[in-house]
């Protein structure tokens, strides 16, 4: 199995945890995370879903997130300003483009290189 289907499969127990826990359920048991899933046609597997619990037992989910959240801010990804500049240039090259087609379009509809009437 490949890295990706593995990592997107660990998710689906987190994300169910994390479900459980925005529920009002501080400390959801395995029991709990096997519900949910099941609930919408997703087969458990035991050995993952103890290794989540395990790994979060006795800590503090909000705690957890601020500190994922403060490690990935130092991460290099190009973040929210690079992709708004990326959006903003991406847009002013495509009204570029879209002025360029305008022009050719009424340049080549001007003569086309010989008269009606010629």
């Amino acid at each position: 199995m490949c890295q990706k289907t593995e990592l997107v499969n660990t998710l689906k127990y987190l994300a169910a945890y994390l479900l459980l826990v925005s529920a009002g359920k501080t400390a959801p048991a395995a029991a709990d995370v096997t519900a949910v899933l099941e609930s919408v046609g997703i087969e458990v597997e035991s050995d993952k879903l103890d290794k989540l619990i395990s790994e979060l037992d006795g800590k503090n989910i909000d705690e957890l997130i601020a500190e994922g959240t403060e490690k990935l801010s130092s991460v290099p990804t190009g973040g929210a300003g690079a992709a708004a500049g990326a959006a903003s240039t991406g847009a002013a090259a495509e009204e570029a483009a879209v002025e360029e087609a305008v022009e050719e379009k009424e340049e080549s509809d001007d003569d086309m290189g010989f008269g009606l009437f010629d």
